[in-house]
Protein backbone atom coordinates (compact mmCIF):
# COMPACT_ATOMS: atom_id res chain seq x y z
CA UNK A 1 0.00 0.00 0.00
CA UNK A 2 1.15 3.71 -0.16
CA UNK A 3 1.43 5.82 2.74
CA UNK A 4 0.74 9.43 3.21
CA UNK A 5 3.99 11.84 4.28
CA UNK A 6 7.77 11.01 3.66
CA UNK A 7 7.54 9.58 7.21
CA UNK A 8 4.66 7.70 7.64
CA UNK A 9 2.22 8.22 10.40
CA UNK A 10 2.24 5.26 12.90
CA UNK A 11 -1.27 5.66 14.32
CA UNK A 12 -1.66 3.80 18.02
CA UNK A 13 -5.40 5.34 18.80
CA UNK A 14 -7.66 8.10 17.52
CA UNK A 15 -10.44 10.16 19.74
CA UNK A 16 -12.58 12.53 17.71
CA UNK A 17 -10.85 14.97 16.03
CA UNK A 18 -7.39 13.25 17.08
CA UNK A 19 -4.92 10.98 16.43
CA UNK A 20 -1.90 9.97 18.35
CA UNK A 21 0.84 7.83 16.90
CA UNK A 22 2.83 5.33 18.50
CA UNK A 23 5.58 7.14 20.10
CA UNK A 24 2.52 9.41 21.89
CA UNK A 25 2.37 12.40 19.81
CA UNK A 26 -0.87 14.08 19.40
CA UNK A 27 -1.67 14.92 15.69
CA UNK A 28 -4.99 17.25 14.78
CA UNK A 29 -7.22 15.35 11.57
CA UNK A 30 -8.04 17.48 8.95
CA UNK A 31 -8.49 14.94 6.45
CA UNK A 32 -10.22 12.01 7.40
CA UNK A 33 -13.91 11.71 6.33
CA UNK A 34 -14.39 8.22 7.02
CA UNK A 35 -14.80 9.22 11.18
CA UNK A 36 -17.53 11.04 9.67
CA UNK A 37 -18.73 11.83 13.91
CA UNK A 38 -15.03 11.37 15.21
CA UNK A 39 -12.60 9.20 15.77
CA UNK A 40 -13.80 5.86 18.15
CA UNK A 41 -17.39 7.90 18.66
CA UNK A 42 -18.28 6.14 21.88
CA UNK A 43 -22.10 6.11 20.72
CA UNK A 44 -20.63 4.37 18.02
CA UNK A 45 -18.54 2.09 19.49
CA UNK A 46 -21.22 1.38 21.88
CA UNK A 47 -24.05 0.25 19.01
CA UNK A 48 -21.13 -1.76 17.31
CA UNK A 49 -19.98 -3.71 20.55
CA UNK A 50 -23.63 -4.80 22.09
CA UNK A 51 -25.40 -5.97 18.19
CA UNK A 52 -21.81 -7.98 17.68
CA UNK A 53 -23.01 -9.49 21.53
CA UNK A 54 -26.49 -10.23 20.43
CA UNK A 55 -26.50 -11.49 16.52
CA UNK A 56 -24.78 -11.00 13.03
CA UNK A 57 -25.86 -12.98 9.77
CA UNK A 58 -26.55 -11.51 6.52
CA UNK A 59 -29.81 -9.96 4.90
CA UNK A 60 -31.14 -13.12 3.84
CA UNK A 61 -32.56 -13.41 7.42
CA UNK A 62 -35.30 -10.89 8.52
CA UNK A 63 -33.73 -8.32 10.72
CA UNK A 64 -35.42 -4.84 12.00
CA UNK A 65 -32.80 -2.64 12.72
CA UNK A 66 -32.09 -2.96 8.88
CA UNK A 67 -35.45 -2.04 7.96
CA UNK A 68 -35.48 1.06 10.75
CA UNK A 69 -32.06 2.45 9.81
CA UNK A 70 -33.28 1.89 5.48
CA UNK A 71 -36.35 3.94 6.95
CA UNK A 72 -34.54 6.92 8.95
CA UNK A 73 -32.02 7.14 5.83
CA UNK A 74 -34.46 7.26 2.90
CA UNK A 75 -35.94 10.29 4.87
CA UNK A 76 -33.18 12.28 4.10
CA UNK A 77 -33.78 11.79 0.58
CA UNK A 78 -36.35 13.48 -2.15
CA UNK A 79 -37.42 12.32 -5.70
CA UNK A 80 -38.98 9.25 -4.93
CA UNK A 81 -35.58 8.26 -3.90
CA UNK A 82 -36.87 5.33 -1.20
CA UNK A 83 -35.20 2.15 -2.18
CA UNK A 84 -32.28 1.20 -0.20
CA UNK A 85 -29.11 -1.80 -1.30
CA UNK A 86 -26.23 -1.84 1.41
CA UNK A 87 -23.07 -3.30 0.27
CA UNK A 88 -19.94 -2.88 2.00
CA UNK A 89 -18.08 -0.08 0.18
CA UNK A 90 -17.96 2.51 -1.94
CA UNK A 91 -16.43 0.83 -4.57
CA UNK A 92 -19.10 -1.78 -4.48
CA UNK A 93 -21.77 0.83 -4.17
CA UNK A 94 -21.03 2.25 -7.35
CA UNK A 95 -20.54 -0.86 -9.67
CA UNK A 96 -23.86 -1.63 -8.34
CA UNK A 97 -25.10 1.97 -9.60
CA UNK A 98 -23.59 1.46 -12.84
CA UNK A 99 -25.52 -2.18 -13.49
CA UNK A 100 -28.79 -0.58 -12.10
CA UNK A 101 -28.08 1.88 -14.99
CA UNK A 102 -27.92 -0.56 -17.77
CA UNK A 103 -30.47 -2.97 -16.27
CA UNK A 104 -33.20 0.54 -16.52
CA UNK A 105 -31.83 1.81 -19.67
CA UNK A 106 -30.47 -1.48 -21.91
CA UNK A 107 -27.54 0.62 -22.61
CA UNK A 108 -24.26 0.47 -21.84
CA UNK A 109 -22.36 3.79 -22.43
CA UNK A 110 -21.10 5.78 -19.39
CA UNK A 111 -19.69 9.63 -19.20
CA UNK A 112 -17.75 10.62 -16.36
CA UNK A 113 -15.11 13.46 -15.68
CA UNK A 114 -11.28 13.21 -17.29
CA UNK A 115 -10.26 13.79 -13.12
CA UNK A 116 -12.28 11.44 -11.02
CA UNK A 117 -11.96 8.25 -8.94
CA UNK A 118 -15.23 6.28 -8.14
CA UNK A 119 -13.60 3.32 -6.74
CA UNK A 120 -11.87 0.04 -8.00
CA UNK A 121 -13.89 -2.53 -9.07
CA UNK A 122 -13.39 -3.47 -12.53
CA UNK A 123 -16.30 -1.61 -14.03
CA UNK A 124 -15.79 1.31 -12.16
CA UNK A 125 -12.10 1.77 -12.65
CA UNK A 126 -12.45 2.28 -16.03
CA UNK A 127 -13.61 5.57 -14.92
CA UNK A 128 -10.63 6.53 -13.44
CA UNK A 129 -8.80 8.87 -14.17
CA UNK A 130 -5.15 8.86 -12.38
CA UNK A 131 -4.10 5.48 -13.86
CA UNK A 132 -5.62 4.41 -17.89
CA UNK A 133 -6.70 0.72 -17.29
CA UNK A 134 -4.52 -2.13 -18.97
CA UNK A 135 -5.73 -2.55 -22.79
CA UNK A 136 -6.96 1.42 -22.42
CA UNK A 137 -10.48 2.49 -21.89
CA UNK A 138 -13.39 0.60 -22.68
CA UNK A 139 -14.97 1.80 -25.88
CA UNK A 140 -18.53 1.80 -24.18
CA UNK A 141 -16.80 4.76 -21.51
CA UNK A 142 -16.44 8.74 -22.34
CA UNK A 143 -14.66 11.21 -19.81
CA UNK A 144 -15.40 15.02 -19.97
CA UNK A 145 -12.94 17.76 -19.12
CA UNK A 146 -13.84 18.26 -15.28
CA UNK A 147 -14.50 21.98 -14.29
CA UNK A 148 -12.06 24.16 -12.56
CA UNK A 149 -11.71 27.27 -10.59
CA UNK A 150 -8.19 28.32 -12.07
CA UNK A 151 -8.41 27.31 -15.86
CA UNK A 152 -12.33 26.83 -16.01
CA UNK A 153 -13.92 25.31 -19.21
CA UNK A 154 -14.97 27.52 -22.21
CA UNK A 155 -12.11 30.13 -20.87
CA UNK A 156 -14.21 31.75 -17.99
CA UNK A 157 -16.40 30.88 -15.27
CA UNK A 158 -19.24 32.27 -16.83
CA UNK A 159 -19.06 30.15 -19.43
CA UNK A 160 -18.35 26.89 -17.59
CA UNK A 161 -21.94 25.40 -17.26
CA UNK A 162 -22.29 25.65 -21.21
CA UNK A 163 -18.67 24.12 -21.57
CA UNK A 164 -19.38 21.30 -19.39
CA UNK A 165 -22.69 20.87 -21.06
CA UNK A 166 -21.65 20.41 -24.69
CA UNK A 167 -19.25 17.98 -23.88
CA UNK A 168 -21.60 15.97 -22.26
CA UNK A 169 -23.63 16.78 -24.78
CA UNK A 170 -20.60 15.43 -27.50
CA UNK A 171 -19.76 12.40 -25.68
CA UNK A 172 -24.08 11.30 -25.98
CA UNK A 173 -23.64 11.59 -29.24
CA UNK A 174 -20.39 9.48 -30.21
CA UNK A 175 -21.69 6.99 -27.64
CA UNK A 176 -25.16 6.61 -29.39
CA UNK A 177 -23.34 6.52 -32.44
CA UNK A 178 -21.48 3.81 -31.40
CA UNK A 179 -24.01 1.97 -30.64
CA UNK A 180 -23.53 2.15 -26.59
CA UNK A 181 -25.69 4.45 -26.18
CA UNK A 182 -26.09 5.92 -22.98
CA UNK A 183 -26.82 4.68 -19.36
CA UNK A 184 -25.30 7.07 -17.07
CA UNK A 185 -23.28 10.26 -16.09
CA UNK A 186 -21.76 9.34 -12.53
CA UNK A 187 -20.71 12.30 -10.87
CA UNK A 188 -19.42 13.51 -7.31
CA UNK A 189 -22.10 16.48 -7.21
CA UNK A 190 -18.93 17.95 -5.18
CA UNK A 191 -16.46 17.04 -7.61
CA UNK A 192 -14.40 16.30 -4.59
CA UNK A 193 -11.89 14.49 -6.27
CA UNK A 194 -11.45 17.38 -9.00
CA UNK A 195 -10.69 19.90 -6.55
CA UNK A 196 -14.29 20.72 -5.59
CA UNK A 197 -14.38 23.63 -7.91
CA UNK A 198 -16.92 26.90 -7.13
CA UNK A 199 -20.25 26.09 -8.87
CA UNK A 200 -23.49 28.01 -9.15
CA UNK A 201 -26.49 26.25 -8.30
CA UNK A 202 -27.97 24.41 -11.46
CA UNK A 203 -24.13 24.06 -12.99
CA UNK A 204 -25.44 20.66 -14.56
CA UNK A 205 -29.04 21.16 -15.47
CA UNK A 206 -28.09 21.60 -19.37
CA UNK A 207 -25.63 18.60 -18.96
CA UNK A 208 -28.33 16.30 -16.55
CA UNK A 209 -30.60 17.19 -20.01
CA UNK A 210 -28.68 16.03 -22.67
CA UNK A 211 -28.43 12.68 -20.63
CA UNK A 212 -31.74 12.72 -19.58
CA UNK A 213 -33.13 13.48 -23.63
CA UNK A 214 -31.11 10.35 -24.57
CA UNK A 215 -32.54 8.07 -22.04
CA UNK A 216 -30.04 8.13 -19.59
CA UNK A 217 -29.80 8.12 -15.91
CA UNK A 218 -27.71 10.17 -13.66
CA UNK A 219 -25.61 8.98 -10.63
CA UNK A 220 -24.94 10.89 -7.73
CA UNK A 221 -21.68 9.66 -5.51
CA UNK A 222 -22.30 11.20 -2.35
CA UNK A 223 -19.35 9.42 -0.75
CA UNK A 224 -17.40 12.31 -0.13
CA UNK A 225 -19.33 15.27 0.52
CA UNK A 226 -22.79 13.31 1.60
CA UNK A 227 -24.40 13.19 5.22
CA UNK A 228 -23.52 16.89 5.65
CA UNK A 229 -20.55 17.51 5.38
CA UNK A 230 -21.03 20.10 2.58
CA UNK A 231 -22.99 21.82 5.56
CA UNK A 232 -25.78 23.74 3.97
CA UNK A 233 -27.47 20.64 2.83
CA UNK A 234 -27.26 16.85 3.59
CA UNK A 235 -26.53 16.01 0.17
CA UNK A 236 -24.32 17.34 -2.66
CA UNK A 237 -26.90 17.10 -5.38
CA UNK A 238 -29.23 19.14 -2.75
CA UNK A 239 -26.60 22.29 -3.15
CA UNK A 240 -26.15 21.93 -6.89
CA UNK A 241 -30.17 21.61 -7.07
CA UNK A 242 -31.03 18.25 -9.16
CA UNK A 243 -32.67 15.25 -8.81
CA UNK A 244 -30.44 12.14 -9.06
CA UNK A 245 -31.77 8.67 -10.28
CA UNK A 246 -29.37 6.68 -8.15
CA UNK A 247 -27.20 7.88 -5.32
CA UNK A 248 -24.19 6.01 -3.84
CA UNK A 249 -22.67 6.35 -0.54
CA UNK A 250 -19.75 4.72 1.69
CA UNK A 251 -17.13 6.12 3.97
CA UNK A 252 -18.54 8.36 6.47
CA UNK A 253 -21.91 6.01 6.57
CA UNK A 254 -20.61 3.87 9.37
CA UNK A 255 -17.30 5.84 11.00
CA UNK A 256 -15.02 3.36 10.02
CA UNK A 257 -17.10 0.10 10.12
CA UNK A 258 -17.02 -1.25 6.35
CA UNK A 259 -20.54 0.23 4.95
CA UNK A 260 -21.94 1.86 2.35
CA UNK A 261 -25.43 1.81 0.10
CA UNK A 262 -27.25 2.58 -3.06
CA UNK A 263 -30.36 4.52 -2.47
CA UNK A 264 -33.19 4.79 -5.48
CA UNK A 265 -35.97 4.70 -6.88
CA UNK A 266 -38.39 1.69 -6.74
CA UNK A 267 -38.34 0.70 -10.09
CA UNK A 268 -35.14 1.10 -10.67
CA UNK A 269 -34.13 -1.46 -7.74
CA UNK A 270 -36.96 -3.83 -9.24
CA UNK A 271 -35.60 -3.82 -12.92
CA UNK A 272 -31.81 -4.43 -11.31
CA UNK A 273 -32.85 -7.26 -9.19
CA UNK A 274 -34.69 -9.11 -12.39
CA UNK A 275 -31.57 -8.30 -14.68
CA UNK A 276 -28.98 -9.10 -11.82
CA UNK A 277 -30.31 -10.85 -9.16
CA UNK A 278 -27.88 -9.00 -6.84
CA UNK A 279 -26.70 -10.47 -3.15
CA UNK A 280 -24.18 -9.19 -0.85
CA UNK A 281 -23.26 -11.39 1.98
CA UNK A 282 -22.06 -8.65 4.14
CA UNK A 283 -24.16 -6.12 3.24
CA UNK A 284 -26.36 -4.99 5.76
CA UNK A 285 -25.72 -7.36 8.23
CA UNK A 286 -27.29 -6.37 11.67
CA UNK A 287 -23.81 -4.69 13.27
CA UNK A 288 -23.21 -2.85 10.43
CA UNK A 289 -26.87 -1.79 10.26
CA UNK A 290 -25.89 -0.78 13.57
CA UNK A 291 -23.06 1.19 13.28
CA UNK A 292 -24.74 3.25 10.87
CA UNK A 293 -27.74 3.88 12.52
CA UNK A 294 -25.77 5.20 15.10
CA UNK A 295 -23.55 7.80 12.85
CA UNK A 296 -27.36 8.97 11.69
CA UNK A 297 -28.29 9.39 14.86
CA UNK A 298 -25.55 11.55 16.23
CA UNK A 299 -25.44 13.27 12.52
CA UNK A 300 -28.77 13.92 13.91
CA UNK A 301 -28.53 14.44 18.17
CA UNK A 302 -25.29 17.24 17.73
CA UNK A 303 -26.59 19.14 14.87
CA UNK A 304 -23.33 18.08 13.28
CA UNK A 305 -24.66 19.67 9.82
CA UNK A 306 -24.84 22.59 11.41
CA UNK A 307 -21.65 22.58 13.00
CA UNK A 308 -20.00 21.99 9.53
CA UNK A 309 -21.92 25.07 8.24
CA UNK A 310 -20.49 27.09 11.51
CA UNK A 311 -17.62 26.02 11.60
CA UNK A 312 -16.80 25.50 7.80
CA UNK A 313 -17.54 29.59 7.17
CA UNK A 314 -15.22 30.26 10.40
CA UNK A 315 -12.38 28.12 8.90
CA UNK A 316 -12.70 29.80 5.60
CA UNK A 317 -12.37 33.15 6.29
CA UNK A 318 -9.04 32.62 9.02
CA UNK A 319 -7.75 30.49 5.57
CA UNK A 320 -8.98 33.68 3.28
CA UNK A 321 -6.77 35.89 6.51
CA UNK A 322 -4.10 33.83 5.47
CA UNK A 323 -4.09 33.94 1.68
CA UNK A 324 -4.65 37.90 2.26
CA UNK A 325 -0.51 37.77 3.16
CA UNK A 326 1.04 34.78 1.29
CA UNK A 327 0.99 35.32 -2.79
CA UNK A 328 1.37 31.39 -3.24
CA UNK A 329 -2.25 30.90 -2.05
CA UNK A 330 -3.99 31.74 -5.53
CA UNK A 331 -7.59 30.54 -4.14
CA UNK A 332 -9.35 29.36 -1.02
CA UNK A 333 -12.78 27.48 -1.72
CA UNK A 334 -15.04 24.94 0.06
CA UNK A 335 -18.12 24.40 1.69
CA UNK A 336 -19.01 23.19 5.05
CA UNK A 337 -15.98 20.98 6.41
CA UNK A 338 -14.46 20.55 2.89
CA UNK A 339 -11.87 23.17 1.75
CA UNK A 340 -9.34 23.23 -0.32
CA UNK A 341 -6.29 25.80 -0.64
CA UNK A 342 -4.90 26.39 -4.44
CA UNK A 343 -1.24 27.17 -4.51
CA UNK A 344 0.64 28.72 -7.26
CA UNK A 345 3.77 30.38 -7.95
CA UNK A 346 5.29 31.99 -11.24
CA UNK A 347 1.98 31.42 -13.08
CA UNK A 348 1.81 27.66 -12.62
CA UNK A 349 0.57 24.99 -10.15
CA UNK A 350 3.00 24.58 -7.09
CA UNK A 351 2.87 20.88 -7.05
CA UNK A 352 6.09 20.39 -5.58
CA UNK A 353 5.72 23.23 -2.82
CA UNK A 354 2.38 21.81 -2.05
CA UNK A 355 3.81 18.32 -1.16
CA UNK A 356 6.00 20.22 0.95
CA UNK A 357 3.47 21.76 3.03
CA UNK A 358 1.63 19.18 3.19
CA UNK A 359 5.24 16.78 4.64
CA UNK A 360 5.65 20.16 6.81
CA UNK A 361 2.08 20.49 8.36
CA UNK A 362 2.66 16.71 9.44
CA UNK A 363 5.63 17.84 11.13
CA UNK A 364 3.85 20.33 12.93
CA UNK A 365 1.22 18.35 14.25
CA UNK A 366 -1.54 18.67 11.50
CA UNK A 367 -2.86 16.03 9.15
CA UNK A 368 -3.93 17.08 5.56
CA UNK A 369 -3.10 16.21 2.16
CA UNK A 370 -3.40 17.23 -1.12
CA UNK A 371 -6.06 16.92 -4.34
CA UNK A 372 -6.64 18.35 -7.85
CA UNK A 373 -5.43 17.52 -11.45
CA UNK A 374 -2.11 18.88 -10.56
CA UNK A 375 -2.27 18.01 -6.86
CA UNK A 376 -1.77 21.69 -5.91
CA UNK A 377 -4.09 21.97 -3.49
CA UNK A 378 -4.09 21.07 0.15
CA UNK A 379 -7.16 19.37 0.65
CA UNK A 380 -9.14 19.80 4.27
CA UNK A 381 -11.84 16.95 5.01
CA UNK A 382 -11.83 16.44 8.68
CA UNK A 383 -14.02 15.10 11.16
CA UNK A 384 -17.52 16.71 11.42
CA UNK A 385 -17.33 17.53 15.41
CA UNK A 386 -14.36 19.72 14.00
CA UNK A 387 -14.64 22.94 16.12
CA UNK A 388 -13.28 26.51 15.97
CA UNK A 389 -11.00 26.00 18.50
CA UNK A 390 -8.98 23.34 16.34
CA UNK A 391 -9.54 25.98 12.88
CA UNK A 392 -7.30 28.27 14.75
CA UNK A 393 -5.01 26.15 15.05
CA UNK A 394 -4.90 24.76 11.65
CA UNK A 395 -4.94 28.59 10.47
CA UNK A 396 -1.93 29.20 12.54
CA UNK A 397 0.20 25.88 11.52
CA UNK A 398 -0.55 26.55 8.01
CA UNK A 399 0.89 30.22 8.30
CA UNK A 400 3.92 28.79 9.97
CA UNK A 401 4.41 25.72 7.67
CA UNK A 402 4.02 28.37 4.60
CA UNK A 403 6.84 30.44 6.18
CA UNK A 404 8.88 27.46 6.00
CA UNK A 405 8.70 25.93 2.46
CA UNK A 406 8.26 29.42 0.70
Amino acid sequence: MTTFYDTPVHVARGEGVWLWDTDGRKYLDCYNNVPHVGHCNPRVVEAIATQAAQLNTHTRYVHDLILDYGEALTSKFDHDLESLLMVCSGSEANDVALRMAQAMTGNTGIIGTDDTYHGNTSAVSQLNSSKTPVGGYLPHVRQVPAPDNMAPLGGDRTKQAEAFAQDVEQAVAKLQASGHGISALILCPYFANEGFPTLERGFLDRAIGAVRNAGGLIIADEVQPGFGRIGSHWWGHERLGFAPDIVTLGKPMGNGHPVAAVVTRHDILTCFQEAFRYFNTFGGNPVSAAAAMAVFQVIEDDNLVGNAADVGEYTLNLLRQVQSHRDVIADVRGAGLFMGVELWRDGAPATALCARMVNEMRERGVLLHSVGRHDNTLKLRPPCVFSRENADQLADVMDQALSVVT
